[in-house]
């Protein structure tokens, strides 16, 4: 885990939007997209966010006072990896502002912070840790070649029961793979489908 001071992370970017995807999709949501990565997918949108610049460290107080001049009441933590950061301080202080956290990993680090909902989203090309499986709320794979459907089945048996199952097409291979979802939840019904509805609108 990355060592910052406890009153800074390295934002990449910070906008209040739509939530496009998965269980809270449609929903107003304030993104913190944090900058690093240590999992580096093929086909990531935000390949910018890999890197991290001290340029990018923002004190905390004042990205929440930031937040609080919108009318947003739910607020998502994203990256890159959030995981790589301590989030105690961050979490801590949205919820004494009576913000619902969300977050959005890929589960490869230990989570280090109070969260409403865990959205994982593991990648093949790291291993998730235990806690991801214990934690996850709602897990989100997305479906980038043939092979991920066995691979979401074997991920999904080892999450909780009542951890909600979605897939998602990766967005350059949807019209190829989207028929191949439809039918796989016809046949698996405690699937799920999610669609990047965010790129449809043209919101971040």
């Amino acid at each position: 885990m990355s060592d910052f001071s406890s009153d800074y992370l390295p934002v990449m970017e910070h906008f209040y939007t739509i939530q496009g995807e998965g269980f809270h999709a449609g929903r107003p949501a304030y993104f913190i997209r944090l900058a690093g990565c240590d999992v580096g997918c093929t086909w990531c949108d935000v390949k910018e966010s890999w890197d991290v610049y001290t340029t990018q460290l923002m004190l905390i107080d004042d990205l929440i006072k930031t937040i609080e001049e919108t009318n947003c009441t739910f607020v998502v933590i994203t990256g890159g990896e959030p995981t790589l950061y301590n989030l105690t301080a961050i979490t801590a202080k949205l919820h004494e502002k009576n913000f619902e956290i969300a977050i959005e990993t890929s589960g490869t680090n230990e989570l280090v912070g109070s969260i409403d909902w865990y959205c994982f989203s593991p990648k093949k090309f790291k291993k998730p840790v235990d806690q991801a499986f214990e934690r996850a709320d709602e897990l989100k794979i997305i479906i980038n070649h043939p092979s991920d459907f066995a691979w979401a089945e074997d991920i999904a048996n080892k999450t909780r029961k009542d951890c909600l199952r979605i897939l998602q097409p990766e967005w350059t291979k949807q019209e190829r793979f989207l028929p191949e979802i439809i039918e796989f939840v016809k046949k698996h019904p405690s699937w799920r489908i999610s669609l990047q509805t965010h790129k449809i609108m043209n919101i971040p």
